[in-house]
């Protein structure tokens, strides 16, 4: 009788642990519009297998801004392609929109990229059909997606008019400037409404001064037409402008910049704080640039403090955590 009880007992707490873990699961996330929740991707190259995403977790909201940024080869393309569906997750979950990438078939995978997700490359020859002017291109997407004519019409308008190319509209690529090509692209990228936009180093071939032009003509396609936008950068310039700014290293995310206006003699001053991303799994990846001069690797040691978590190296010599350094012995003096 004991012993069945004890099982019953067993099974139930079982169950609530079971009940918490999937209350965890569906709750994180909730009410945003891109989720990743400890993302993996495994690619095998030549038999070796290479972890270019390693539990990435990562929220974005409606309606925000966003940037990427992080050295070759820590995973931000890779993220770029899946959340573009144009890749899929070794393990993990993606939703973007309350579409779950992991488990699309080949018809849902297309229809999500010509209505929920649209995207710019950094090559401008690659976002732009070359036979086409800027008005066509525009319009394409949403014939093939079987708008009328005047839904067509007045939605091309509106893009080029909001982007600054309504000059552009009866020009082929090869009658643009680099930085029109791109505010053309970004239009048809837009030309279905999409809830998100990607820009993949959008400013990468452009001078700076045109650089300007075409991330001013994301943040108005963000403001004016509320579209959410991801955008993949190494220009510094471009990620000073956002208001979140994040980085992926070795295929997690690794810090957060966001900024904020704070008002300073008489005017609006930009302020920057940077954090540690920590992670559901409790991880924390910590900078190099503040490893390396205490010798910090391998192992740390931690101890709770009231308001803060203390690291301290893996050094015997080192001053132990809550402990005094031992005075040293005067000269003369019996140890």
């Amino acid at each position: 009788m004991t012993s069945a009880a004890g099982r019953l007992a067993a099974a139930s707490g079982i169950s609530e642990l079971a009940a918490e873990a999937e209350l965890a699961r569906t709750s994180y996330g909730e009410g945003a519009l891109v989720v990743c929740d400890r993302l993996v991707r495994i690619y095998a190259l030549e038999g070796i297998e290479v972890q270019a995403l390693q539990g990435l977790d990562l929220l974005i909201g409606k309606g925000e801004l966003t940037a990427v940024v992080g050295a070759s080869g820590s995973g931000k393309s890779t993220l770029m392609n899946i959340l573009a569906g144009l890749d899929t997750p070794t393990a993990g979950s993606v939703q973007v929109a309350g579409h779950d990438l992991s488990g699309m078939t080949a018809r849902e995978r297309l229809s999500y990229r010509r209505q929920v997700v649209g995207f710019v490359w950094q090559q401008t020859s690659r976002n732009l059909l070359p036979y086409m002017t800027a008005w066509q291109n525009v319009v394409l997407p949403m014939r093939l997606r079987g708008a009328g004519r005047r839904e067509r019409s007045a939605r091309t308008a509106e893009l080029l008019a909001v982007l600054g190319v309504t000059h552009c509209a009866d020009r082929r690529p090869d009658q643009m400037s680099g930085g029109e090509q791109q505010r053309a692209a970004i239009a048809t990228a837009l030309a279905n409404r999409p809830d998100l936009l990607l820009a993949d180093e959008p400013t990468g071939e452009l001078d700076s001064a045109t650089a300007v032009d075409v991330f001013g003509a994301l943040q108005r396609a963000n403001a004016e037409l509320g579209v959410t936008v991801l955008v993949v950068t190494h220009d510094p310039a471009v990620s000073a402008q956002v208001r979140r700014t994040i980085a992926i290293a070795d295929g997690r995310t690794s810090t957060e910049t966001l900024r904020h206006a704070a008002a300073e003699d008489g005017g609006l001053s930009q302020h920057a704080v940077e954090y540690a991303v920590l992670d559901r799994a409790g991880r924390v990846q910590l900078p190099l640039e503040m490893l390396e001069p205490l010798g910090m690797r391998d192992r740390v040691r931690l101890e709770a403090e009231p308001d803060h978590i203390g690291v301290w190296p893996d050094n015997p010599a080192s001053r132990q955590p809550g402990q005094q350094q031992p005075a040293q012995q005067q000269p003369g003096e019996q140890p």
